[in-house]
Parts: C-alpha cells; sequence; structure tokens
C-alpha cells in the first residue's frame, strides 16, 4: 500500500511539472509585441545668448525644419562659438530633452526646469552640429546648426570694389584709384574683429596711413583675448565701380531698391506716382558695403505705379516703374493644407505638411469629440475653406479660422493664441466669399460647465429662431503678449465660460478694426471690401484676422447648419 502511495505521488508531481513545463512553453510562445503608443515630440523653440539675424543685427527667431528635425540659427560676434550658452528650449508632447547624450533634461521646457540643483547654465559648442534628442516612447533627433555672423569692413578714401578679406590668412586687398597717393591714405571703415572686436593699431584714428608697403595689424575678438596678425595690401588700378540701381520686394512685400555706389558717395533715392511732377526723396538710405547701398519704400499706394530713380552727384540712374503690394497675409488663398488621420477623426490644419502655420481653426478641439467641421474643399478650380457650423455631441461649434494657433482644450473649450507678426498699416481689406445661413438653434444656456453648473446665455436666447450670421474681422494692435503654459500668446483667447476671454474692441491697444457681419444667403462668389478704422497712429506688432460660420460661436450660439466659404484675402494699401 506504501509503494503503491509512493507511485501516485510521484506521478502527481510528475503531471505538475508537465504542466508547468507546458505553461512555460506556451508562454515562451508568446510574443511580447504589445506596442507602445507613438508619441511624436518636436522642438518649438530653440535660443541662445547673442543670437542674431543673418546680417549679424538685431534680434531672429531659429529656423525650424520640422520635416527633418533640423535646426539653424545665427550668433554675433560677441560671443564664442566654442562655448554658445542655451536660453530656451522648448519642446511638445512633455518629452525628456537629451543634449549631447550628457545633459538630461526631465522637462520640455528649458530653463523652465535646470539640469542640475545649482542651475548650472547649459553651454555647446558650435564650431560643429549638436544633437538634442526628444524622448518619448521612442526617441526623435534633431540637429542645431549655429553660424557666427563676423561683420568684417575695410574701407579707405578712393577705394575701387570691395576689399578682398580672407580670414584663413588674415590678409586683406584693397584697391584704389589711379589719383590716390599710397603714401597717405584716409581709412574710413576698419574692423576686422567685428563690431565687437578691436584693432591694434586703429587706422581710423590717424589722419591718413602710408599703405606702400604692407600694413600689420593686431585683431581682438570679443570672447577672447587672444591676438591674431593680420596684413593689409593697397593697390591702386584703373577700374571704377559703375552706379547701378535695381527694384525688388522684400518677404514683407516693401519695395526694395538696391544697387552699386561708386566708394564714399551715398546716393539720393527719389520716387513719384507716375505721371507726377513732384519727386520725394527716401529716407534711410543704407550703405551695407563700401559699393552697395539699399532703402526700402513701405506703406505706399497698392495698385499704383511708380517711377523711381538714384543720383550720385552728377550722375543718375535710368528711371525705372513698379508697384507696392505691401505685407500680406500668408496662405491667403488656403491653397495649403494636410490632414493628419482619418476617417471621422481626420485633423484638417490649414498649413502644408511640415511648414510652418499661420492659420489655425477650432478642429482640434472638434476632433477631441467629433470631426473637423472646418476644412477645405476642391471646386470649381479654386480652393477654399469651408466653414461649416454644427453641433458636436456635448456643444455648438461654429466653423473658424483663425491668424495664430490652437494652444489646448480645456475640457470641452478653446485656449487660442490669436495673431501673427505685423508692422504695416493697410487701408483696406478684402476677400471673397459665399454664405448659406439657417435658423439658429443652440444657444449657450443649453449645457452645463465641468463642475455641472447650468451657464445662462440670455443675452443671446431672444436669437434662437432668427437667422444665423458670419463673422469676418480685422484687428490690429500693439497688444502685450500672455504667456499660456509655455506658449506666447500674442493675443490669448479663451471660451470657458468661467475664465471667458474674447476680443476687446475698447483695449486701447486695438490700433485699427473692421468686420463684416452678414444673416442672408450669399449664393455666388463675392468681394467684400472692409475699410479698417484706424483709432490711433500708432505702428502695429499684431494682426488678427478671423472667419466664423456663426458670429456668436465664441457663445455657442448659432444654426448647425450654416456654412461660410472664403477665399483670397488681400490686404490693400
Amino acid at each position: 500500500m506504501r509503494k503503491l502511495n509512493n507511485i501516485i505521488t510521484i506521478v502527481i508531481r510528475s503531471y505538475k511539472l508537465l504542466i508547468l513545463w507546458l505553461c512555460l512553453a506556451f508562454a515562451s510562445c508568446i510574443p511580447d509585441d504589445i506596442p507602445y503608443p507613438i508619441v511624436e515630440s518636436e522642438i518649438t523653440t530653440f535660443e541662445v545668448y547673442g543670437q542674431c539675424d543673418e546680417t549679424g543685427e538685431g534680434t531672429a527667431s531659429a529656423t525650424i525644419d520640422k520635416t527633418n528635425r533640423v535646426i539653424e540659427l545665427y550668433v554675433n560676434d560677441e560671443v564664442d562659438i566654442t562655448h554658445v550658452r542655451v536660453k530656451k528650449i522648448e519642446a511638445v508632447n512633455d518629452p525628456h530633452i537629451i543634449v549631447n547624450d550628457t545633459i538630461r533634461l526631465q522637462s520640455p521646457t528649458y530653463p523652465t526646469d535646470l539640469p542640475v540643483a545649482d542651475a548650472t547654465p547649459i553651454y555647446l559648442d558650435f564650431s560643429q552640429s549638436q544633437t538634442i534628442t526628444l524622448h518619448t516612447y521612442q526617441d526623435y533627433q534633431w540637429t542645431v546648426k549655429a553660424h557666427q555672423v563676423i561683420k568684417r569692413e575695410v574701407e579707405v578714401e578712393g577705394q575701387v570694389g570691395n576689399a578682398v578679406i580672407d580670414p584663413e590668412t588674415r590678409v586683406v586687398i584693397v584697391y584704389v584709384n589711379e589719383s590716390q597717393h599710397l603714401s597717405a591714405i584716409k581709412v574710413n571703415k576698419f574692423s576686422l574683429g567685428g563690431q565687437h572686436g578691436s584693432v591694434d593699431p586703429d587706422p581710423t584714428t590717424q589722419e591718413s596711413v602710408d599703405f606702400t608697403t604692407a600694413r600689420h595689424y593686431n585683431v581682438r575678438y570679443a570672447w577672447s583675448e587672444a591676438v591674431y596678425p593680420w596684413v593689409v595690401y593697397v593697390y591702386q588700378t584703373a577700374g571704377t565701380v559703375e552706379p547701378t540701381m535695381e527694384v525688388s520686394r522684400t518677404a514683407k512685400g516693401a519695395t526694395l531698391i538696391s544697387g552699386t555706389r561708386p566708394n564714399g558717395v551715398t546716393p539720393v533715392v527719389e520716387y513719384k506716382i507716375a505721371g507726377s511732377a513732384d519727386w520725394t526723396a527716401a529716407t534711410g538710405v543704407r550703405t551695407p558695403t563700401s559699393t552697395t547701398y539699399e532703402v526700402e519704400l513701405n506703406a505706399l499706394k497698392s495698385d499704383v505705379q511708380y517711377v523711381c530713380r538714384a543720383t550720385f552727384n552728377q550722375t543718375t540712374t535710368e528711371e525705372q516703374t513698379f508697384y507696392f503690394e505691401g505685407e500680406q497675409l500668408e496662405n491667403a488663398g488656403f491653397e495649403e493644407w494636410h490632414v493628419k488621420g482619418e476617417g471621422t477623426k481626420a485633423l484638417y490644419c490649414p498649413w502644408a505638411e511640415g511648414g510652418e502655420p499661420y492659420w489655425d481653426t477650432g478642429n482640434h478641439g472638434a476632433t477631441t469629440v467629433g470631426s473637423s467641421n472646418s476644412t477645405y474643399v476642391d471646386e470649381g478650380g479654386r480652393r477654399y475653406a469651408n466653414l461649416q457650423s454644427r453641433y458636436i455631441v456635448i456643444k455648438f461649434a461654429a466653423g473658424n479660422i483663425f491668424t495664430g494657433k490652437y494652444v489646448e482644450t480645456d475640457g470641452s473649450n478653446g485656449v487660442l493664441a490669436f495673431g501673427r507678426p505685423f508692422t504695416s498699416r493697410p487701408a483696406q481689406m478684402s476677400f471673397e466669399y459665399q454664405y448659406k445661413t439657417s435658423t439658429i438653434t443652440r444657444n449657450g444656456g443649453d449645457w452645463n460647465n465641468a463642475w455641472g453648473q447650468y451657464i445662462s446665455r440670455a443675452t443671446y436666447e431672444n436669437l434662437k429662431g432668427q437667422p444665423d450670421s458670419c463673422s469676418v474681422f480685422i484687428a490690429l494692435g500693439d497688444w502685450e503678449p500672455e504667456t499660456y503654459k509655455t506658449t506666447v500668446c500674442p493675443y490669448l483667447i479663451r471660451t470657458r465660460p468661467t475664465a471667458l476671454h474674447l476680443i476687446d474692441l475698447h483695449d486701447p491697444h486695438l490700433i485699427g478694426y473692421a468686420q463684416l457681419t452678414r444673416g442672408e444667403d450669399v449664393s455666388t462668389w463675392t468681394t467684400a471690401t472692409l475699410d479698417i478704422d484706424y483709432r490711433s497712429d500708432r505702428t502695429p506688432t499684431t494682426i488678427i484676422v478671423v472667419a466664423s460660420s456663426s458670429k456668436y460661436g465664441d457663445y455657442f450660439t448659432g444654426g448647425e447648419e450654416s456654412l461660410l466659404k472664403v477665399d483670397n484675402f488681400k490686404l490693400i494699401y
């Protein structure tokens, strides 16, 4: 009997071991392929101390190529390119930021959370490109490049053409006309160490310099006490610089008149309306180099033909005609769109994929519970913005598009950064539109907020049963930007009833304003032209343009079938 019991025990143990082995074997066959969520991240801001524009002047934002994950910027000659201090880094979707595999930031914003407890600043060697990794569930590697601008200039009396300046060999060659004696040359400009460096001895402090033989100078840069020897040669030549004039446009639409000039001669640039007898002298003529000049003409009348000329002592260039266009809205014809996602959750974005947004919509909020109600349509050979009012699950939403950025969804409400940089004063704004109105059936009082409190919008209750109205407006101002979390907002908009913040028409920072409101059907493409009412002669810093299929959409009031189509915005000067 005992033997039988032992046999049974052995069988049971063997059976348990078999079951355990089978479980382990089966488990080893189950693939560990549960995917991590895809959380993309990108750098939205990167700043360093000493940052400037490509000419070495002022300040400028870095160029951020989101498609290739490359950032490029310029620094001035005050900083050591091998030891540049980082001022700000911002990224979206809450990544860890890893700089060159050595510095790890636990926050998507620097310097909100510094890398070490004693707040040691971050310095990078930009003599070569640097790498920044954004770590979410995946790694996104970015390349940052910085270019140093050292403006080296040499200009002497009687000079012909620009000086040849070679920073590698530290040699300068200057040509002067044959009538200029080499033994006594007046030096007007001599900045081999850049704007903030120094030269010893400084030839500009001397009445004249003898350049019959090579001259040697010691150059220091602003960031170092090191001395670099340079040599300067001056030769005579029979050549001359002929004055020229060209007319072009800047990126913001201003007219740029530029060309070559004889050394030491600053031209008088004049312009007039074609057919007029009266010339106007342009102010602010700049001389970037010893043989070039340029001047911008801004805020002229659009669609008017002008004539310009440049006079150099006794020589005047041939007259040229031009039209002034003025600063315009980007993507004003709404040709550029891209779509993220598919089906009912497709997010329509009014800018090219990989490009920089200029316009945005409320689709970011709408697609959290429904589908995009601000889209584009290709019809009749044109692409336009199609703005549809709709009741989306819990709340009425007007179709809309605006200059600026959708920041975030606060509950079921939006936080928006209205506005884009702008410094001109257009007289009018025109655009093309169609509109289909519908009866107002929704009012902001028909819903509860996040705390279950009933929100009364009795002011707009009487609009129920009336035709809905579309709204298109332009606002120009010099508002002080506000920061919402990490986003700098030229003009902060919040639609949450308990923290409502909309456009204030009585704000003293509002410089110019115009609005179209239409409450009846417009079935064919129609051009509207709005006269901008200026309340101040100040120069604006921000432009806000908003189009909405329901005028009171901010208060969640309107008709569910209202549809506004808009296209081809234009600013008229």
